[in-house]
């Protein structure tokens, strides 16, 4: 966990002794109706991080997602390289974000992502400033065909934050329900429940 005196913790793992890890899912790009409705079926838990040129192709997908109990965070404006703005381009690309997600779903955010896991000292001032209060990135990231691991030993460790994106089949290998299969087939069998992330920080 990265620790700037006063300033949003920075983490990829949550410390706890349950077997759990968290489904986050960023940026907005793919709406499948087909994702939330087995999202919602199986009740999986997650976690979204938007960006809003993307989601404001459709606000209301989003909506439908917040009424089985996700919650929408901060992804930025733009999906810009963060450390490459100014501090006030930063607190524009933050604060612009929590404005959109209070006007759109009448709740402001207190988590915040930022794109490509990159972030400097400003953007955590910027974001503190905007009233977040941590900044989870991830650990494991999880496609419709495959994972990817970030630490040496290519394993789930309890609390991981795992990661994934709103995309569809011509992103990628496959579709959001094949990438939420393909996530819960190796969590079940390591013996990992799906909790959700909001619930233990």
């Amino acid at each position: 966990m990265a620790d700037h005196e006063g300033l949003p913790p920075v983490f990829t793992t949550v410390p706890t002794g349950d077997k759990v890890v968290f489904l986050t899912i960023d940026d907005g790009a793919e709406k499948d109706p087909a994702f939330l409705r087995m999202t919602s079926e199986l009740k999986i838990p997650y976690t979204a991080f938007l960006s809003d040129y993307l989601v404001k192709e459709d606000y209301g997908y989003f909506r439908r997602m917040q009424a089985t109990g996700v919650v929408l965070n901060n992804h930025t404006l733009h999906h810009r390289y963060l450390p490459g703005l100014s501090y006030a381009g930063q607190k524009r690309e933050i604060c612009g974000m929590q404005d959109v997600i209070a006007k759109r779903y009448g709740k402001r955010p207190v988590l915040f992502r930022p794109p490509f896991g990159n972030y400097n000292e400003d953007t955590l001032r910027a974001a503190k400033s905007c009233g977040i209060e941590a900044v989870p990135l991830w650990n494991e990231e999880v496609f419709a065909d495959r994972w990817e691991y970030r630490e040496w030993d290519r394993d789930l460790h309890p609390g991981d934050i795992v990661l994934s994106h709103f995309r569809g089949r011509e992103d990628g290998k496959g579709t959001m329900p094949d990438m939420v299969r393909r996530f819960l087939e190796l969590v079940t069998e390591k013996g990992y429940a799906v909790a959700r992330l909001e619930d233990y920080l």
